[in-house]
């Protein structure tokens, strides 16, 4: 029993998803921090209100902390930008030249006595000489 659990902890996926964990946790922390720290402040400078953290409001004495939820929707924004511009866009392009790849005519085919790839209109071998039918 404690051998299959090693055997499944050890594998790669689950490693390389504990990494990626790891590291999406630390990624938004700093954009947290960017969120608080730096735009923020910069909106605030704009709009008076130099911090959105301290915003609440009162409805029957249950005190409503606007300004977290705030910060935290800007942090989402931010990060789901900076996963679509430098995830999400390159590996639709990189789908996309995979699939174009793969729809274009072959333009070599194999010798059917040597095997060596030959231009697909060839009627003679060039390294075997051998004739190519139709």
């Amino acid at each position: 029993m404690l051998q299959g659990f090693k055997n499944y902890i050890m594998k790669g996926n689950v490693v390389d998803m504990a990494v990626g964990v790891v590291i999406g946790v630390a990624f938004g922390n700093v954009v947290n921090a960017l969120v608080k720290d730096i735009a923020t402040p910069l909106i605030g400078a704009f709009g008076g209100t130099p911090d959105f953290s301290g915003m609440t409001f009162t409805i029957n004495n249950s005190k409503f902390m606007i300004g977290d939820f705030i910060n935290s929707l800007i942090s989402f924004l931010i990060i789901s930008a900076v996963i679509y511009f430098a995830v999400v866009m390159p590996m639709n392009k990189v789908m996309e030249k995979i699939k174009s790849g793969k729809s274009e005519d072959p333009t070599e085919k194999s010798c059917p006595e040597c095997l060596s790839l030959i231009p697909i209109k060839a009627r003679r071998c060039k390294f075997c000489s051998a004739v190519i039918g139709k």
